[in-house]
This record gives structure tokens, sequence and C-alpha cells, in this order.
């Protein structure tokens, strides 16, 4: 339909929904329950395994949306019915979209397919000398500092608190010693001599750890796990989530965290590490403090509000 001037000059355009028709392959049922509610919503194709999963904080506008763009049509030519999951709000629909499209590996769905590990840096007892680690690869004595997306990074983050902190790049590993004159950041004023005896050893490791401490908190700032409290429209979640893995949410409805897909469960990933990290730190979500044996979660007895 073109636009059309009516008798008295205003300029008539046809509603957006005019002449739309819902495709007549996908199950209409599954449309029409679509609610006007956070959640995530999956595509399911012929086989009955999602083609698509996506999160938004009104299922049914989001879902129209997608029927109503032409680049879409391939996705929606492989759609026979659309599935959906409530959430109390962004967060839980944020979380759990992420880890369906992980566990399931929908076609359509080009981001956050990848399970990105973590990688912090690690100092074992005793040890005079950080080395990078994956963030999931704890060891009795063993402390995790920072947390990085990748091993470059994490390298990149060792020689930046060198820099910062005067450290020796030659006891850090980042630099080879060239005789008495020390490493190549002592001859520019930038290591302040432990290499060459000027610093002793002793000092320059108690130097290493409060500064590798500062970096801690990003790693996990709780002694173990935590339950994020959200709520909205009705409904009260708990996302419970040890050291930036998320391990599912919980309601009124279920008490133990799904079996199915925990072997991603415990990963430490980068994308739900970006989710969580700004408001968890920031001290702007209500936590309560819980142990995860299992399945099976315990609260403690009073929820609080955290901040750090």
């Amino acid at each position: 339909m073109r636009s059309r001037v009516s008798s008295v000059g205003l300029i008539l355009r046809p509603s957006p929904a005019s002449g739309f028709c819902y495709p007549d392959h996908i199950d209409r049922a599954s449309l029409d329950a679509l609610p006007r509610l956070p959640g995530v919503y999956r595509f399911i194709g012929h086989d009955g395994w999602p083609v698509y999963i996506g999160k938004s904080v009104c299922l049914r506008s989001r879902v129209l949306a997608h029927l109503r763009t032409p680049e879409e049509a391939a996705m929606l030519r492989d759609t026979v019915r659309v599935e959906f999951e409530r959430t109390a709000g962004e967060v839980g629909a944020l979380l759990l979209e992420s880890r369906l499209i992980k566990q399931m590996q929908p076609a359509y769905n080009a981001l956050l397919r990848m399970v990105r590990d973590t990688y912090a840096l690690a100092l074992d007892e005793g040890a005079a000398q950080p080395v990078i680690r994956g963030s999931g690869e704890q060891a009795p004595g063993r402390m995790l500092y920072g947390l990085f997306g990748s091993r470059a990074s994490a390298l990149e983050g060792l020689r930046a608190l060198a820099r910062r902190h005067g450290l020796c790049p030659a006891l850090l590993g980042l630099e080879n010693q060239v005789g008495k004159r020390g490493c190549f950041s002592r001859q520019l004023g930038r290591c302040n001599g432990a290499c060459i005896g000027t610093e002793t050893a002793a000092a320059h490791a108690a130097r290493l750890r409060g500064a590798l401490a500062g970096m801690q908190q990003a790693v996990w700032p709780f002694p173990g796990a935590v339950g994020i409290v959200e709520r909205g429209a009705g409904l009260r979640q708990v996302h419970v989530v040890d050291h930036w893995a998320y391990l599912g949410s919980l309601d009124g409805r279920r008490r133990r965290l799904a079996a199915k897909g925990q072997e991603l469960a415990r990963l430490v990933d980068i994308d739900t590490y970006k989710i969580l990290a700004a408001p968890l730190l920031g001290g702007a979500m209500e936590l309560v403090h819980c142990t995860v044996s299992g399945g099976a979660v315990r609260f403690e007895p009073a929820s609080c509000q955290h901040s750090l």
C-alpha cells in the first residue's frame, strides 16, 4: 500500500502492521502465547532443535519483529514454532540466552556460540614468578589474580603491572637479564633493581604480591557462590553464580539447578563476566550467599545487599 494525501492535506502512510500476515508454516498458537514480558525465545526447526535463540524484555514484540524482517527469511523458513521461557528481568534473560546458545549451538546465532575461557595470573605458594593459567585451573596454595579474555591480554596485563609498580621484568620472566647492568627496564629506570641486588628478592616478592592483590577482586570477590536476586513482572528469581560461572536460576517452582549442561556451567565464561561484572562489582545487585552441592542449593538464613 502506497502513501496517499487525505482531503485535508495530511499524508497518510500505511500502518506497519497493515498487510502483515503471519507465516503459515509457523504454529500460530505458539506465537499467540508469547507474553509482553522478559525472557528467552527459541525458534524451533523441523527437527525439534532451535535454529535461533534470543532474549528480550518484551518477548512478543521482539519475536514479531523477527517475522517482519525480510533479511531473516531463511531463518523463518526453517522455523515451525516458537518456544519461550520467562525470566524476572534482563539479567536473567542475558544469562540464560548466553548459556542456551553455547549448549545448543543454533545455526543462526553467529555470536555467543563459542565457550571462551578466561585467564588469570597465577602465583603458587612460595613462587616468585606468576604464570598464566586458565581461570578455572585452581590448585592448593595457588592464588589467581586478574581476569583476561586471552593469554595475550594476560601477558600484557603482567607487563603493565611491572611498569606501574617498578617490578623487575627479568624476575617476572618477561625479559632477559643483561650482565651486571641488569634488565633492559633497569637501564631505562623502570625497574627498582631487584635484578642487580639493589632490591632484595624478598622485598621484590612482597611488592609483587601487593601489586597482584589489587587485581584479586576481579577474579571473584566472594568466598563461594552467590545468588543474584532479580524481581519483575510477578516473578522472583535467584541466579546462582560461582567464580563468574552461571550455574542456573531458581524460583518458587524450581528448587534445584538443572543437571543438563553442567559440563558448561563450571567454566568461567567471558560473556558471563561481561554481563555481571559492572553491576556486581559496583554493588548494584541484591545478593544472597549460598552453597552448591550437586544440583542442590542451600541459601544463608538471610539475604543481604552486598556492597564491595
